[in-house]
């Protein structure tokens, strides 16, 4: 009995998708395209250019499979090569800004008394919810969102600390009166 693709290993995958394997990268674009979109839509990207960002990001993927060693995770490796091409994207097309007024997006709360992640995340400036997002849902070290983002890595941390002490006060406890956070 031969195996089914989803008996594979996403290094067994990348490895086979590398070699051409159209059928196998497809697999690992089923298991970690959701993941994709999640991280560019927390990163500021609405649905449809998260979308696009995505396809752009697993297209680039196959071609540079071959590079992907099996070092880290392949949700890794993808999610760093779609929140690259977001931050470029970004920059070309003059939507970034600077800073945008953390009091203009409330957090709203669902019918479980459950906080959502993404609405507490658009209560940061556009800055610290790339950095916050790129640490924490890409899993890219400070030096990495530094040259990705062009900025002192410094600055990078700042913005991390600053963001998640942001997302701390507004998803604690105390400030919720115990209210769970939903990540979704």
């Amino acid at each position: 009995m031969s195996k089914s693709l989803r008996d594979f290993h996403d290094v067994e995958l990348a490895a086979q998708a590398a070699a051409g394997g159209r059928r196998e990268y497809g697999e690992l674009v089923r298991r970690h395209g959701s993941a994709v979109r999640g991280l560019l839509r927390r990163m500021g990207a609405a649905p449809s250019l998260a979308d696009d960002v995505a396809q752009d990001a697993f297209l680039q993927g196959f071609q540079r499979c071959s590079e992907f060693r099996g070092q880290g995770t392949f949700a890794g490796w993808i999610k760093k090569i779609a929140a690259r091409l977001y931050l470029k994207r970004v920059a070309k097309e003059a939507r970034y800004v600077a800073e945008v007024e953390a009091d203009q997006a409330g957090i709203t709360v669902d019918r479980g008394g459950l906080m959502d992640l993404d609405e507490a995340l658009k209560s940061l400036n556009e800055t610290e919810r790339v950095c916050v997002s790129l640490c924490h849902g890409a899993g890219m070290s400070h030096p990495e969102i530094a040259a990705a983002m062009n900025l002192p890595l410094g600055t990078v941390k700042s913005h991390v600390k600053r963001g998640l002490d942001k997302l701390h006060a507004r998803l604690s406890p105390a400030q919720g009166e115990g209210r769970s956070v939903h990540v979704g």
